[in-house]
C-alpha cells in the first residue's frame, strides 16, 4: 500500500471519529481530557496525565510519549529503549520515581531507566530549563515518573479494591497477566500490584522476525501509608521491575555488518528496584507545609555470553528535607538535599575484576512562585551544590557550583499566554557508564564539570475550541562526560582524556501544535523539527551515546471520542518521521551523509466498558495498521550503513480486559 493511499486511509479514519460530534443530539457523550492548559502550568512543560494514561493504556515508554513530538523514545525492546527530550538524552535531566532519584548509566547497549507503564499516575517532564527544587545536576531538565496510590485506584467512601487484567499480542503471542488489591482502615492505607508477561520474539512491518525481541518481565509495587488529618502523610513504598532474556547480543542493535563475529543474542539479566521512604504535611494553609524523603534506588544488569559475564550496577541513596512557605503572592520552596552514587562493574576473568566510581553531592536551594498579578506568573530559583568525586583508582576531587533558574508565563488576553524561561546549570562531575570503567585510566588532575544553558520562548493562542501553541528551544551544554574505555587504535590520544573525553553539546529546535476540543472529544496534531551538534558538528547516535541521537523533523496526531450511552470510545494517533539525512565520520561506519529513512505509522483502538457490567472494561487495538517497516526515531545506528537497527513491530493485535472488584 503506497504512502498516498496511506495518507488518504487515516485522514478518512480522522475524520469518522471528528464527524462523531454530530451525534450529540442523539448520544449523551463523555469528555476525553486532552491536557489543555491551564494559566500557573508553564508552556514549556510535557505533562501525561493520568487520564491520558487511562486513554492509551501504554505498554511500554514509546507508547506513554507517542503523542509528544519532542520527546522520543529509541528502540522497540523496552531492555534498550532510551528517551530523548528536546534532542537531549534522559541521563543529562535529572530524573525521579516517586522523588527517589535515579542514577542509571549502567550499559550503553541497554536502556537507562525502564519502568511499567501500568504502575503510573503521571509522569511529568520540564525539558531545558527546571526549577531548584527539582534536585541537582539538571542539565537538560527534569523527569518525573509518580506512581499510583490508594486514592487514585479507590472511589471515595469504599475501604476495600482490587483488579484483575488479562492482555493477548498477536505479534509475538505474547500474554500478559495483572493483578492488585488496595485498601484503607483507619488511617491506614495499602497497595500492592503484581505483573508478568511472557511472549515470544515478534515480526517486523517485512516480515522478519526481531531477534532477541521476546518478552518475560516482572514488576510489582508496594505501598503502606499512614495518613492522618493532624500527623500528615507517612509512606513507604518498593517498587520493582526485572526483565531476564536473551537480547540482541547489542542490546540496541539489531545487528552489526562489520567488527568482531558475535552470537545473535546473549542474556540481558536486568533487575532495577526503587524504595521511598517520605513524610509531608500540606493541610496546614501556612507557612509549615514540611516535606522529608529518604530514597534508595538501584539498576544491576548482568549480560551473560555462555560464561562471559559482566555485572554493571548503579546505587543511589538520595533525600531530601524542603519547606512551603505560602506568602499571599505565592509559595517559596526551600531546603536541603542530598545523594550517594556509586557505579560498579565486575566481569569474568581477572578472578572477577572489581572496579568503581562514587560520587556525594550536598545542596542547598530555594525557588519562588509569584503571583506577581493576576496574569502574570514568574518562578525563579537558586542552588548551590558541593560534591565530592572518587575514581576507580581513589583519585579524589572535590567541587562547588551554583544553578540559577527564571521562567515566567504572562496572560496577555483572554486567549493569548506567552512564557519564557532561561536556565544555567552546573552538574559538577558524573558518574562513568558502569561497562565502560578501565582500570588504567588516568584521571588528569583538573577534570572539567558539566555545565549547561537553557532558554524557551512559548505561546498559546485559544480560539473557541481551537487551541494553537509554539515553541522555541535551545540547550548548550559544555564539557559533558563522554567515557571511552582506551584510546582509538593507533591514536596518539592520551589515556588521561579517556576518563571524561568532555564535549561540548547543542540542541535546538522548535515545536508547533494544533488542537480542536469540542467537548466531547478531540484531536490534536503536533510537528517537531530537532537540530543536535556535537563539537560543532552533526550529531551521530555514535559519539552521541549519553548525550542525543539524529532526531530532525517528526509529527504526531491523536484523536479519540466516547460514546457513553454506548460505553464506547475509539481513537487514533500516527507517528509520522520525516526523511532526514545525517552526516557520520567514524572509520569503518560508512562515513559521510546518510539518509534516516521516513515513517508513517498509524494505530486504532475502541474500548467498551457495557452498562451491565461497569466492573468489566473490554478493549482491541490494531497498531502499526499499515505494517510499516520502520525503526523509530531515536533507536540507534540508522545513519550507519554496517548498522541493523531494532525495527519496531509489523501489525499487530491486542486484546485486553480488566475486571475491577
Amino acid at each position: 500500500m503506497n504512502r498516498s493511499v496511506r495518507g488518504a486511509l487515516l485522514c478518512a479514519a480522522l475524520s469518522s471519529v471528528a464527524s462523531a460530534v454530530w451525534a450529540e443530539d442523539v448520544f449523551e457523550l463523555n469528555t476525553i481530557y486532552i491536557g489543555t492548559y491551564e494559566l500557573g502550568t508553564e508552556l514549556n512543560d510535557v505533562d501525561v496525565s493520568g487520564e491520558d494514561l487511562a486513554r492509551t493504556k501504554p505498554t511500554d515508554l514509546q507508547d506513554v510519549f507517542k503523542g509528544e513530538p519532542t520527546v522520543a523514545v529509541g528502540s522497540s525492546i523496552p531492555t534498550s529503549q532510551k528517551i530523548y527530550v528536546n534532542g537531549v538524552e534522559e541521563t543529562n535531566l535529572v530524573v525521579t520515581i516517586d522523588g527517589s532519584r535515579q542514577n542509571n548509566k549502567v550499559f550503553h547497549h541497554a536502556a537507562t531507566n525502564i519502568i511499567d507503564p501500568a504502575l503510573l499516575k503521571a509522569v511529568k517532564v520540564n525539558p531545558g530549563v527546571a526549577t531548584a527544587d527539582q534536585g541537582p545536576g539538571a542539565i537538560g531538565g527534569a523527569l518525573e515518573f509518580q506512581t499510583k496510590d490508594v486514592a487514585d485506584l479507590l472511589a471515595e467512601g469504599d475501604d476495600f479494591g482490587g483488579f484483575t487484567a488479562l492482555e493477548f499480542n498477536s505479534n509475538g503471542n505474547t500474554i500478559t497477566t495483572g493483578n492488585a488489591v488496595y485498601g484503607r482502615k483507619g488511617a491506614i492505607e495499602y497497595l500492592g500490584y503484581l505483573k508478568f508477561a511472557d511472549g515470544e520474539e515478534f515480526e517486523d512491518g517485512s516480515g522478519t522476525e526481531v531477534v532477541g525481541s521476546g518478552v518475560h518481565l516482572w514488576s510489582g509495587l508496594a505501598k503502606v501509608a499512614f495518613d492522618t488529618p493532624d500527623a500528615g502523610r507517612v509512606e513507604l513504598s518498593y517498587e520493582r521491575l526485572i526483565d531476564d532474556n536473551p537480547r540482541p547480543f547489542r542490546a540496541n542493535m539489531g545487528g552489526l555488518l562489520a567488527g568482531r563475529p558475535v552470537p545473535a543474542t546473549q542474556i540481558y539479566d536486568l533487575d532495577r528496584q526503587n524504595i521511598v521512604l517520605s513524610y509531608s504535611d500540606d493541610r496546614s494553609g501556612a507557612a509549615w507545609n514540611p516535606e522529608i524523603l529518604l530514597a534508595y534506588s538501584s539498576t544491576k544488569l548482568t549480560t551473560d555470553n555462555e560464561g562471559d559475564w559482566t555485572d554493571g550496577k548503579t546505587q543511589s541513596l538520595n533525600g531530601k528535607i524542603q519547606n512551603t512557605f505560602e506568602l499571599s503572592m505565592g509559595d517559596i520552596v526551600a531546603g536541603l538535599d542530598f545523594y550517594s552514587d556509586k557505579s560498579s562493574m565486575e566481569y569474568a576473568g581477572a578472578d572477577g575484576a572489581y572496579r568503581a566510581e562514587k560520587v556525594t553531592n550536598v545542596g542547598a536551594f530555594a525557588q519562588a512562585y509569584i503571583d506577581v498579578t493576576d496574569t502574570f506568573l514568574l518562578s525563579t530559583g537558586l542552588r548551590a551544590d558541593h560534591q565530592k568525586f572518587t575514581g576507580v583508582d581513589g583519585a579524589e576531587f572535590e567541587n562547588s557550583g551554583v544553578s540559577a533558574n527564571i521562567s515566567g508565563e504572562l496572560e496577555v488576553s483572554s486567549n493569548l499566554t506567552l512564557s519564557a524561561g532561561y536556565s544555567s546549570v552546573w552538574g559538577g562531575l558524573t558518574l562513568s557508564e558502569s561497562f565502560l570503567m578501565n582500570a588504567d585510566w588516568e584521571y588528569p588532575d583538573s577534570p572539567e564539570e558539566v555545565t549547561s544553558e537553557n532558554l524557551y520562548l512559548a505561546g498559546e493562542l485559544a480560539l473557541g475550541d481551537w487551541t494553537l501553541n509554539a515553541k522555541l528551544f535551545k540547550t548548550e551544554i559544555s564539557d559533558a562526560r563522554a567515557p571511552m574505555w582506551a584510546p582509538p587504535s593507533g591514536s596518539a590520544i592520551p589515556m588521561s582524556e579517556m576518563p571524561f573525553n568532555n564535549t561540548d553539546m547543542t540542541s535546538e529546535g522548535f515545536e508547533l501544535g494544533v488542537g480542536y476540543d469540542w467537548g466531547v472529544g478531540f484531536i490534536n496534531v503536533g510537528y517537531a523539527n530537532i537540530d543536535t551538534t556535537l563539537n560543532g558538528t552533526a550529531a551521530d547516535s555514535y559519539t552521541g551515546n549519553y548525550l542525543t541521537a539524529p532526531l530532525g523533523e517528526m509529527i504526531t496526531i491523536e484523536a479519540g471520542h466516547t460514546f457513553q450511552n454506548l460505553g464506547l470510545t475509539v481513537g487514533a494517533d500516527a507517528q509520522i518521521g520525516l526523511k532526514d539525512t545525517a552526516y557520520v565520520d567514524v572509520a569503518g561506519a560508512g562515513a559521510g551523509a546518510q539518509e534516516i529513512p521516513s515513517y508513517e505509522v498509524v494505530n486504532v483502538f475502541a474500548e467498551y466498558n457495557p452498562s451491565r457490567m461497569e466492573n468489566l472494561t473490554v478493549r482491541a487495538e490494531i497498531n502499526n495498521l499499515f505494517d510499516e517497516h520502520y525503526a523509530a526515531r531515536g533507536t540507534y545506528g540508522q545513519e550507519f550503513a554496517v548498522v541493523v537497527p531494532v525495527y519496531e513491530p509489523g501489525r499487530s493485535v491486542k486484546v485486553m480486559a480488566t475486571l475491577n472488584f
